[in-house]
């Protein structure tokens, strides 16, 4: 990809990372347990790029984190609050519009080639 091009799928990806955290923190877990299930579901993620999402989300009082020193490692174990669920479920409703949206469009552009199409094999 272009560097343009690159750069804006980063920026795609950083906002659905967003809603994929929430969505997987509905459980208490640890950004590494995070990490692994974000990869899981097909969005492998940097350490530098969710541990400033974890931090964000928190300071909006989307998750909380609560520390586990009874193991052999501390662990921060984050999970969504209730202000975080409510702005979840509306995340997701946008994505849905967003998603048909953007489905549509593709349909339409796929009807245009293929009348392109058509077209230049009945003049050719």
């Amino acid at each position: 990809m272009k560097e343009l091009e690159t750069k804006l799928a980063q920026e795609l990806r950083r906002g659905v990372l967003q809603i994929a955290a929430l969505a997987l923190m509905r459980r208490p877990t640890y950004g590494y347990q995070l990490l692994r299930d974000l990869d899981a579901r097909g969005l492998p993620t940097e350490e530098g790029t969710l541990y400033p999402i974890l931090r964000r989300l928190e300071k909006q009082e989307l998750i909380g984190g609560e520390w586990d020193t009874k193991g052999s490692r501390p662990r921060k174990y984050y999970r969504i609050t209730p202000k975080g669920e409510d702005t979840l479920d509306t995340l997701f409703a946008t994505w849905k519009s967003i998603n048909q949206a953007l489905g549509e469009l593709a349909v339409e552009e796929e009807r245009d080639e293929s009348k392109d199409r058509d077209s230049r094999s009945i003049s050719g």
